[in-house]
């Protein structure tokens, strides 16, 4: 399974490669981002980090200031 996160604040585009039935919240561990400082929004609607991913696109939000 495969799935494209944006990340438009920071303007980058991640590939997360995975398994079927792995969540937001292992795929956002697996590419190094705290999952509690990011939401992830898909089709535009915010969704649990610990849903399964069902998407191919997703949005990653910063929640925090980095300096």
């Amino acid at each position: 399974m495969e799935c494209t996160l944006h990340f438009p604040r920071e303007g980058v585009t991640l590939t997360y490669t995975g398994a079927a039935g792995d969540t937001w919240e292992t795929a956002l561990l697996s590419l190094g981002v705290n999952p509690d400082t990011v939401i992830v929004f898909a089709n535009g609607v915010p969704v649990p980090q610990d849903d399964e991913i069902k998407i191919d696109e997703a949005e990653i939000i910063s929640t925090c200031s980095r300096g």
